[in-house]
């Protein structure tokens, strides 16, 4: 059975957009850089968030009972998708970073968050699309 990944690849394709306008933009005071900064950051939580959620279905055909898959916190999903081989650790490290990052917005939503945030997000992406092409592919655990 493979786990529908529609609401996340539409948080992706956002994501991509609102990206491609920000770079558009060379005049940082421009208040459409602000709105399409914001838009990135948003997206990135929204992204994060479906994936744990997304990559906990996928998971709980290892456990006993779903049950213990809904215990892992969201680090700890991602290295048990290493340790069954769905990522590469190299991956893992990655999302582990995306999530500090974003562990890092719930105490600072100001400018130099949000432009930290920018830096990650072409390979974020990436990651994100890769996930997502995981989460679809018949689960065999």
């Amino acid at each position: 059975m493979s786990i529908d990944t529609t609401f996340l690849r539409r948080c992706i394709s956002t994501l991509e957009h609102a990206v491609r306008e920000i770079e558009a933009y060379e005049d940082r005071k421009d208040i459409l850089y602000d709105l399409y900064r914001a838009a990135c950051v948003k997206e990135f939580e929204l992204v994060l968030k479906q994936s744990g959620k997304l990559l906990r279905k996928r998971l709980a055909a290892w456990f006993a009972s779903n049950r213990q898959a809904d215990r892992l916190n969201f680090k700890d999903l991602f290295r048990h998708a290493a340790r069954h081989e769905l990522m590469d650790a190299e991956a893992v490290e990655r999302w582990l970073r995306y999530r500090d990052n974003r562990n890092d917005t719930a105490h600072d939503y100001g400018e130099n968050f949000a432009e930290a945030t920018l830096k990650l997000l072409p390979a974020f992406i990436e990651d994100a699309r890769a996930l997502a092409d995981m989460l679809e592919q018949a689960n065999d655990g």
